[in-house]
């Protein structure tokens, strides 16, 4: 089978990415945790994408398959999202419940992340549900990762589905820590892919 072709998305494209996105973490664990209701989620989880997604379509690092059905958005070396409105986000988005939880849970995340001059950020990767399982999420990885190994350079993720993990130790990621969220045995793990 031919490997999918991957591309860097177009400025034109930031809604269609935005949506690919959205229906791609429409049953993840992390979060659905914190975006409870659908309509929560509806509301907040295309603003969260939205606050990450702009350097990466700027430097050419958003990259989808052909059909935009699946999508990755790196962050290069020095590149970061919208910080202010990401931290507005994540203050009005969870219940008040689980507010505490989630800023303990980020921080966490923060801790976890090097901030190495070459590290490369993988805050999202996703497919759209009705393409999953055709090698799409294998095709993003690939394209990103050997243009990482060809820079020498560091990446990091924070996986937020134990689901993931194979794909993304199959790339080379390795996990780094769990980090538990919620009552349901939720799992998130920071994963760190070293310098080729």
């Amino acid at each position: 089978m031919d490997m999918p072709r991957v591309r860097s998305a177009t400025a034109d494209e930031r809604q269609a990415v935005i949506s690919s996105m959205t229906l791609a973490f429409t049953a993840d664990p992390f979060n659905r945790w914190y975006l409870t209701d659908a309509d929560r989620y509806l509301r907040y989880f295309p603003q969260i994408v939205d606050g990450i997604l702009g350097p990466a379509l700027d430097a050419g690092t958003c990259y989808v398959t052909d059909g935009l059905e699946g999508v990755a958005i790196w962050l290069a070396p020095g590149a970061a999202p919208d910080e202010e409105k990401l931290a507005e986000l994540f203050a009005a988005a969870p219940p008040a419940h689980l507010a505490t939880e989630l800023g303990n849970l980020l921080a966490a995340f923060e801790n976890y992340h090097p901030h190495d001059d070459d590290c490369w950020y993988l805050p999202l990767i996703g497919v759209d549900p009705a393409h999953q399982g055709k090698g799409l999420g294998a095709a993003l990885m690939k394209h990103a990762t050997d243009m990482i190994d060809a820079q020498g350079a560091l990446s990091y993720l924070e996986s937020s589905s134990p689901r993931n993990l194979p794909l993304y130790e199959r790339h080379g990621f390795e996990r780094m820590g769990d980090l538990p969220f919620g009552d349901a045995g939720g799992v998130a793990t920071p994963m760190l892919r070293t310098r080729r």
